[in-house]
């Protein structure tokens, strides 16, 4: 499809409204008031990376799909203006691109489906590093809760974020000696750290392999037809993971289950039974290359190190 003025207009519109509801997000995330013009510049600090991360992700697909002769659109970013509910979340609901032609073949679906998220975890990786490596001293967490100065530890309970291998790996490894490594109910304070969990979280769910995920599209360019297979179990693993997270309301406290992902998988196994994103490439028995199929091992140890099994706690 032809870029036109006007649709250049809508990619540019919903750009701009994601960088401003974004960075009202990283205003509110720093405790600060976000209908305060002074402090608008606070949230910068987290709207350009994330920014960044959601960038680099679509534009990989996007580079990957020209590179192969598929058509796609220009990212189509999703504003979510949080603040307005109280709330304080990211301030995006991610974006995305669209395919607009047949994918010719295995190579194709698999470059296309796999640069995104490599992508996406490079600049998250890039991103969590420079969280660790410029860490402030606990007056920094004071200016944001004062109260905390007169307690006798920071507190472990309120919106607490889930952990995974790569960031205990990085916090261990990266942090220097002495310095004040913020609890998971605190991290959402310091902006890297936040934004670069949050690719995290975006770069694991885009690699569950099922559907029309990253992860399905690469796992149907390495396995074939096994994918059916490894899309019902990574299902059912959802499902449990989401079950369990129901668990603390009959007063069994396991924390080891987020009621989400049995949303996540209601939307994934919709998707899958209506059929209707089923599009395999025109040439389906072409093996990928060793290359690629390093590069596909690759994301599964991704996909292994930053899959949070319960992203948020309260």
């Amino acid at each position: 499809m032809q870029l036109t003025a006007k649709r250049l207009l809508i990619h540019a519109t919903l750009f701009i409204l994601t960088f401003l509801t974004t960075t009202l997000a990283g205003v509110q995330w720093l405790n600060r008031d976000p209908y305060e013009i002074a402090n608008f510049d606070s949230g910068l600090t987290y709207a350009i990376p994330l920014l960044a991360i959601l960038l680099s992700h679509e534009f990989g697909h996007y580079i990957a799909a020209r590179y192969h002769g598929v058509s796609a659109t220009l990212p189509y970013f999703l504003p979510f203006p949080a603040f307005l509910f109280g709330i304080a979340p990211f301030g995006t609901l991610g974006a995305v691109i669209r395919i607009q032609s047949r994918i010719e073949s295995r190579k194709s679906l698999f470059d296309i489906g796999s640069a995104g998220p490599v992508a996406g975890f490079v600049v998250s990786l890039i991103i969590l590093i420079v969280g660790f490596r410029t860490l402030p001293n606990l007056e920094y967490l004071y200016t944001i809760h004062p109260e905390y100065r007169s307690m006798a530890g920071i507190p472990e309970s309120g919106l607490t974020f889930g952990g995974n291998i790569l960031l205990t790996l990085l916090s261990k490894s990266l942090a220097p000696s002495g310095s004040f490594v913020p609890p998971m109910n605190e991290i959402y304070h310091y902006p890297f750290l936040c934004v670069g969990w949050f690719g995290m979280l975006v770069t694991a769910m885009n690699l569950i392999p099922v559907g029309q995920l990253d992860g399905g599209h690469i796992t149907y360019a390495m396995f074939g037809s096994m994918h059916h297979r490894i899309s019902q179990i990574s299902l059912l693993v959802l499902v449990v993971l989401g079950t369990l997270g129901f668990l603390p309301l009959i007063g069994i406290n396991l924390v080891i289950g987020w009621s989400g992902w049995l949303f996540w998988a209601l939307v994934l196994a919709l998707l899958i039974r209506s059929r209707r994103f089923e599009r395999p490439p025109l040439d389906d028995l072409s093996p990928l290359t060793p290359g690629r199929k390093l590069v596909g091992w690759l994301c599964v140890v991704i996909f292994v190190t930053t899959f949070i099994p319960v992203p948020i706690t309260i």
